[in-house]
């Protein structure tokens, strides 16, 4: 018997041949005041190993972010397509919940928000109105098919996918197997992708478990947590610097396997304009900054 028989062949190659089809690594701005400096790169300089910004998102890495309602997901998504058209990068936005209408009047007050002339990016936003279409939420392949068309016409570099819930709301045991096609998807047409995840009520709220379990924080590159809290006692009121009954906002990343990264619990907070910008680290809060 030919040893080599059901051996692919083709799936092995030494680590030198892998590290020549190898993207380089760079940083894609997020849109989003205090992320872009929170994922890092380390170099060897003077046999020190030394960390340096990365400046943004790890380019072709698929970001998934994770909260219960209101905590400013989709906001981060809006932000994160509007900053890269901003820069001439073209970007898909699958909207499963809204339909794009709406979607549409939301990125353009988004936009002027950023200090960003809606009509700049009128043609680099490509909307595919999945929460319109049932085909598209109910048939992962349509939806494939669909987006490959559309980055092919449109030269697209990104995908924001909101929300990547609404693909299996209806059918969680099978979370795990639409996510993974969606993330070999986004490597093979090398996109940097924001996936937006939604939770169930019985769910830790400052974890990155969300509908589906743990299927989609187990195949993306990068999975950012988000959280509310309830001022409820003095100690709060103290670290804060805010009364009981005021609600604070909690930002962290959760593992990004692409690059180094903050691991510290951050401030967020949500401007009167609708943006999300994060802030200091809970440590230099209990340390006295502010």
């Amino acid at each position: 018997m030919d040893e080599r028989e059901n051996v692919v062949l083709e799936s092995i190659s030494p680590l030198k041949q892998s590290l020549k089809e190898a993207p380089q690594l760079e940083g894609v701005p997020s849109g989003i005041e205090g992320v872009d400096e929170l994922f890092y790169i380390t170099k060897i300089k003077d046999g020190k190993v030394i960390k340096q910004p990365l400046g943004g998102f790890p380019r072709y890495a698929v970001i998934n972010v994770t909260g219960v309602s209101d905590t400013g997901k989709t906001l981060m998504a809006e932000q994160f397509a509007i900053k890269q058209s901003s820069l001439g990068n073209t970007t898909i936005f699958v909207t499963v919940e809204t339909t794009a209408p709406f979607v549409s009047a939301s990125l353009r007050e988004r936009a002027s928000a950023m200090g960003i002339n809606p009509s700049s990016i009128e043609e680099r936003i490509i909307i595919i109105d999945a929460a319109s279409y049932d085909q598209l939420r109910d048939d992962i392949q349509t939806l494939l098919n669909t987006l490959a068309y559309s980055i092919k016409k449109y030269k697209a570099k990104n995908v924001v996918i909101d929300s990547v819930t609404g693909l299996y709301e209806a059918k969680e045991v099978m979370a795990r197997t639409i996510v993974r096609r969606l993330f070999n998807f986004m490597k093979k047409w090398y996109q940097t992708a924001f996936f937006v995840s939604q939770k169930r009520s019985g769910h830790e709220e400052f974890s990155v478990e969300a509908a589906g379990g743990y299927a989609v924080p187990h195949i993306v590159d990068c999975n950012i947590a988000l959280a509310k809290k309830s001022i409820d006692s003095s100690y709060d009121e103290r670290l804060y610097g805010l009364p009981i009954g005021e609600i604070v906002r909690l930002f962290r990343i959760d593992g990004c396997r692409i690059c180094g990264h903050d691991t510290s619990t951050r401030l967020m907070t949500i401007t009167e304009t609708g943006l999300v910008v994060v802030g200091k680290s809970l440590k230099e809060l209990k340390g006295g900054g502010r």
